[in-house]
């Protein structure tokens, strides 16, 4: 095996059920632009609320991918 260089981004992810679509969602999105995805870490979770309810829950999420 070679060496590699692999960069990392952070993302936010939201979801109006749970953290893990949140989740999903980041992944998802980077996928359809970003090539050979390795790694997926959430870095925290949160969430929105208004008038004492969860509207959205967010999930922070650091990515990394390997660079040519």
């Amino acid at each position: 095996m070679g060496d590699s260089v692999y960069k990392v981004i952070e993302l936010v992810g939201t979801s109006q059920a749970n953290w893990e679509i949140s989740a999903d969602n980041a992944v998802y999105t980077a996928s359809k632009t970003l090539k050979d995805i390795r790694v997926a870490e959430i870095s925290k979770l949160d969430m929105t609320v208004e008038d004492g309810k969860i509207t959205d829950y967010r999930a922070r999420v650091k990515i990394s991918f390997k660079k040519d």
